[in-house]
């Protein structure tokens, strides 16, 4: 299964702020959002980085008033993307091996076309275990 396909389902919105919006900012709007990260745009739309809730965590727990701080005080700048044709097996992978919950998608043409999260990917895998537990319940109970 393709990337493509849990935004196929999930939809395609991606939520934003700015590298110069504080953290109190990011906070309210990571509430209000009901979202566990917000990627982080420049004035021209570019990428230039992603912050999370640990981000915030992690920046009151240096330091209390970094909630008056920018967001890019404390968001992440090397980006850690992929494209949708991205194996959602893959991508269960590099989100283990980098320790990351969120990751954007974007396509060739560098247009940020959705973000996953954790969440999407135990959901696919949830799914399938639903449809093989199936398939295997009703191989046992029609005898093969």
């Amino acid at each position: 299964m393709h990337v493509s396909q849990i935004l196929s389902t999930k939809g395609t919105d991606v939520h934003s702020i700015a590298p110069t919006g504080t953290v109190a900012e990011l906070a309210a709007e990571l509430n209000s959002r009901r979202v566990g990260a917000l990627i982080v745009k420049d004035s021209s739309g570019a990428v230039v980085g992603i912050v999370s809730e640990r981000d915030v965590v992690r920046g009151l727990a240096s330091d209390a008033s970094v909630v008056n701080a920018a967001v890019e005080s404390i968001m992440t700048k090397d980006v850690v993307s992929i494209d949708p044709d991205f194996e959602v097996a893959d991508l269960t992978r590099l989100m283990t091996e980098k320790r990351i919950r969120h990751v954007p998608v974007i396509d060739n043409g560098g247009v940020l076309v959705g973000l996953v999260s954790i969440g999407d990917v135990v959901k696919v895998r949830m799914d399938e275990l639903e449809t093989e537990r199936a398939a295997l319940m009703e191989y046992i109970t029609q005898g093969g």
